[in-house]
């Protein structure tokens, strides 16, 4: 997040103090000024494969009983207090919460037997986010960098004007760019965008910097001398000025402000995505993928219902599915479904067995992910839980091999790597078993 001053100092919700506009953005969006972050992009075998992420992030950890894996002939104390619904896939049934989504079951994959062996918010959050179990730290600081902090590295912004990585509302548990440094931190565009009159205030100059100092880009190159002497070659020195007007054009031009105003979107398919904050903020998501964002987060939630749950899903569950029903229809009828991949993910499940305050606790034994477009199979259900929901029954996966099939969507090398603060280089994933149902 980023406010531009003149001659005084201002402070970042990084905590870095910059005098310009120009150092946060040559580090912010997309320009490093080193010649290792160059070449560590061209070594990750990043394409140019104009992809994106829309990752709606389900805090707290989902029921997968209530949303996607209903045991109807579950014993009662196990399948829970609502019933099912049928999909538009001939046999496969969600939920009756997730009624939306089951008209759209062949525009989306559901792998039901992902699983891992935490029960802890924070580690798990870490593992789903990075791919790694965290190591030595507590609280929303990552010991590894997210995806979608490498993705603003290896393959930065799919279009000039708008930063790589966003995330609505506030930033992910876990979400952060840890030992790639705060430039790779997302850019967070705060406030509610169902609410009237909502707008992004990080793009705006202060009124104190006069725009005509902005737009002086020779003095703004100049300035850039002491970065271009670390420079050994014209390619690099070239590339280099790239994410520098990345930067600038951010600040200065009109495509990320127009991608943030969601104002200019038609109200009858604001009211189709449900005017609350979940479904605008899908909306806005669809908003920037559309601009050129590469990796955009929607936190949704909290899903942790440890009490009361019948309840609280059918306060949260037809919000959540009316909105991400329509931003999967919005996608294909915009002809965006192949470039953009969709994933709903919490950091587990929840116990199979309701508990004595009428909830369920947490569960990283098995869980539900949805995906959706990026160009893979869909209309599939991939593995099972058993008969009681407590562990996979066929086809099990791991949340790194959802990781996975995001960076191959993204154009990105899971066996790239980066150096963390030792100097030690680390795989991207260590464990990059691919899904082969969707791709088969």
């Amino acid at each position: 997040m980023i406010k531009l001053v003149g001659k005084q100092q201002a402070e970042f919700c990084d905590g870095q103090t910059r005098r310009s506009f120009l150092q946060a953005g040559v580090l912010g969006f997309g320009g490093l000024a080193l010649p290792q972050l160059l070449q560590a992009r061209e070594e990750s075998g990043a394409s140019a494969k104009k992809t994106s992420v829309i990752y709606i992030e389900l805090t707290g950890g989902p029921t997968h009983f209530e949303t996607y894996d209903p045991k109807p002939e579950a014993p009662a104390e196990y399948r829970g207090p609502f019933g099912v619904v049928k999909t538009n896939l001939p046999g496969i049934y969600f939920s009756e919460l997730m009624k939306e989504q089951a008209k759209v079951a062949d525009k989306l994959a559901i792998i039901r037997s992902i699983h891992h062996a935490s029960s802890s918010h924070d580690t798990s959050s870490h593992l789903t986010q990075t791919g790694y179990y965290k190591i030595g730290r507590k609280g929303g600081k990552n010991s590894f960098p997210a995806i979608a902090s490498t993705t603003a590295m290896f393959k930065g912004a799919n279009r000039v004007g708008v930063p790589p990585y966003v995330s609505i509302s506030r930033a992910m548990r876990n979400g952060r760019a840890s030992f790639l440094g705060n430039a790779y931190d997302p850019f967070i565009a705060s406030g509610d965008p169902n609410k009237e009159g909502f707008k992004v205030n990080n793009l705006d100059l202060l009124p104190e910097l006069a725009l005509e100092r902005v737009n002086d880009r020779k003095g703004l190159l100049e300035s850039l001398d002491s970065n271009r002497r670390l420079l050994d070659n014209t390619r690099t020195a070239e590339s280099i000025g790239k994410f520098n007007g990345q930067a600038f054009d951010l600040l200065t031009g009109d495509r990320a402000r127009n991608a943030f105003d969601i104002s200019r979107e038609d109200p009858k398919l604001r009211e189709r995505y449900g005017r609350n904050t979940t479904g605008q903020s899908m909306l806005l998501a669809r908003r920037l993928v559309e601009a050129g964002v590469s990796y955009v987060t929607v936190t949704v939630g909290s899903w942790d219902d440890h009490s009361k749950i019948a309840d609280r899903m059918k306060s949260k569950g037809p919000v959540y599915d009316q909105g991400l029903a329509a931003l999967i229809s919005d996608l294909h009828e915009r002809g965006l479904n192949k470039d953009v991949l969709v994933v709903a993910m919490g950091e587990f499940g929840r116990t199979p067995r309701i508990n004595k305050s009428a909830g369920r606790d947490h569960w990283g034994r098995v869980m539900s992910v949805l995906m959706a477009g990026g160009n893979y199979r869909m209309g599939q259900i991939i593995g099972s839980s058993n008969s009681k929901g407590e562990v996979p029954h066929d086809n099990p996966y791991r949340p790194e091999s959802v990781i996975t099939m995001m960076y191959e969507h993204l154009g990105i090398s899971p066996g790239a790597t980066v150096t963390d603060h030792t100097g030690r280089p680390r795989f991207l994933l260590e464990t990059r078993r691919p899904i082969k149902e969707l791709i088969s």
